[in-house]
């Protein structure tokens, strides 16, 4: 398989159509090596548009939400990102190679393992991995961009706590099958604005099946203004 060609193919023929036109995560999404990230016997798949299964019933999301995700965070090459999800690392690599530092969280440290590798492989090192549950606590500071890879059942207002004023995150809210990807600004302490991207469909994360989790009571009392 000519993965270089195939690679152009995504791109052009997936991520593009799917107005995604930055051209710097375009720019990162040719140039990083897709099939080093997928599991073993799935590197045919890897520019496919589709999901890719990945240990432990988790999914690789699709290259078009790859891509719609980090135009929606805006990074800049000074930014700070949080990834909650690493999966195989793949995104963790785009968004690397987008801001200054990524730091990544995941439940399962099975995952981390092969992400720290791949990532070591493809010799980017401005990455903190670390296994840690989201749903019982979040890295400690401020980032200006947070990027969500699984979907939540409604919004976690935890997460606008650790981003800057200005600062922006990706999420995926609500059941399935149909879901809306958002894009969360924050405006200053007790405010944000919610802007919906698009539908899409994707596993939620462990442990977030009841919504008492995440504050309900918080959001009825900030205010929050939807695009």
């Amino acid at each position: 398989m000519d993965t270089d060609f195939s690679r152009r193919q995504m791109v052009q023929q997936q991520i593009r159509t799917w107005d995604v036109l930055d051209p710097s995560v375009l720019a990162v999404l040719t140039r990083l090596h897709r099939e080093r990230y997928v599991p073993d016997g799935f590197e045919k798949l890897a520019f496919a548009d589709m999901e890719i299964p990945l240990p432990h019933g988790q999914m690789m999301m699709k290259p078009v939400v790859e891509g719609r995700l980090l135009q929606a965070l805006d990074l800049e090459p000074q930014h700070s990102v949080l990834e909650i999800g690493t999966g195989t690392g793949f995104l963790t690599a785009c968004l690397a190679k987008l801001s200054a530092s990524v730091t990544t969280i995941d439940i399962f440290s099975d995952f981390i393992s092969t992400a720290k590798s791949n990532l070591e492989d493809e010799q980017i090192e401005n990455i903190e991995l670390i296994c840690m549950d989201a749903t019982i606590e979040l890295p400690e500071g401020q980032f200006d961009a947070v990027a969500v890879t699984g979907s939540l059942p409604t919004f976690d207002t935890r997460l606008v706590n650790i981003v800057k004023p200005g600062g922006r995150i990706f999420v995926i809210v609500g059941n399935p099958p149909t879901m809306d990807a958002r894009i969360v600004t924050r405006i200053s302490e007790y405010e944000w604005t919610i802007k919906s991207l698009f539908e899409t469909d994707v596993l939620p994360f462990l442990n977030v099946s009841q919504p008492s989790r995440f504050f309900l009571d918080i959001a009825n009392r900030i205010k929050t203004s939807e695009i």
